[in-house]
């Protein structure tokens, strides 16, 4: 007897196989990396980060929720936003010792200090940890997510490989380890962000959101992919102003 799956039964299957595709980009992500290719890192990033986006508007539109779905997604955003971009910061870290001249072979300081950046690794997974249990983030966020820190890295590693003083300052060795302490900890936090999930186009429901990625847009269109650094930072400090602008109740809500 051949096995037939049904084409509605197969459309159901989207959401995961997106989901999926997504956790490939973060492991091909992964190699070039640590290859030393953090450009080609960074855009499988971003193209994991598109998949990400279509994974959960998929499972939306479909209705296909699943608890399968709900882990695999956790699984897959730990490689592609944690892992991924660890690996990138890892690889500009250990440029860095070894620019400012601290020895960096296996097991020498430097080796250490570059070592350090796997921190992004690690908040990303207690991050996605908190998010799986944490009821308040269902429309919003609870802490800076995973896919923003992992798009702010990649514009880093654009960013380095232009000449200029804006390069220098962000291949600092202190700078780094800086960048990495923060967003570990803003990972973490418990700062509010506005999710950018659309449920529905209706502009009253997202006029946040479509402002916010107009003006990304602009932003993207002006200083290209470098300045994906400066969305991510728009976007916590929008975030920032929403909160310390709305109403009372609203915070409450939140209990935060």
């Amino acid at each position: 007897m051949i096995f037939m799956y049904h084409p509605i039964n197969l459309v159901r299957h989207l959401p995961n196989t997106l989901t999926c595709c997504n956790l490939l980009c973060g492991c091909i992500s992964v190699v070039f990396a640590l290859n030393g290719e953090i450009v080609t890192a960074g855009y499988f990033i971003m193209i994991a980060a598109v998949f990400d986006f279509f994974d959960g508007f998929a499972a939306r539109w479909l209705k296909a929720y699943s608890a399968i779905g709900k882990e695999l997604d956790s699984l897959a955003d730990m490689v592609s936003f944690g892992v991924a971009p660890a690996s990138i910061m890892f690889v500009q870290l250990h440029h860095s010792v070894v620019k400012a001249g601290i020895p960096a072979g296996t097991w020498d300081a430097g080796w250490w200090i570059a070592l350090s950046a796997f921190l992004i690794a690690a908040f990303s997974a207690l991050r996605l940890a908190k998010f799986n249990i944490d009821t308040r983030q269902s429309d919003s966020f609870i802490g800076v997510p995973t896919p923003a820190t992992a798009l702010f890295i990649c514009s880093l590693a654009f960013i380095v490989q232009d000449a200029g003083t804006i390069a220098a300052f962000v291949s600092n060795m202190y700078v780094l380890l800086a960048i990495i302490v923060a967003f570990s900890l803003l990972m973490v936090s418990e700062l509010p962000l506005f999710s950018l999930k659309i449920k529905s186009f209706a502009w009253k429901a997202n006029q946040v959101r479509y402002i916010f990625l107009a003006l990304s847009v602009g932003i993207l269109a002006i200083f290209r992919w470098a300045g994906l650094a400066m969305v991510i930072l728009f976007y916590i400090v929008l975030s920032i102003v929403m909160w310390l602008s709305a109403p009372k109740n609203q915070k409450e809500s939140l209990d935060v």
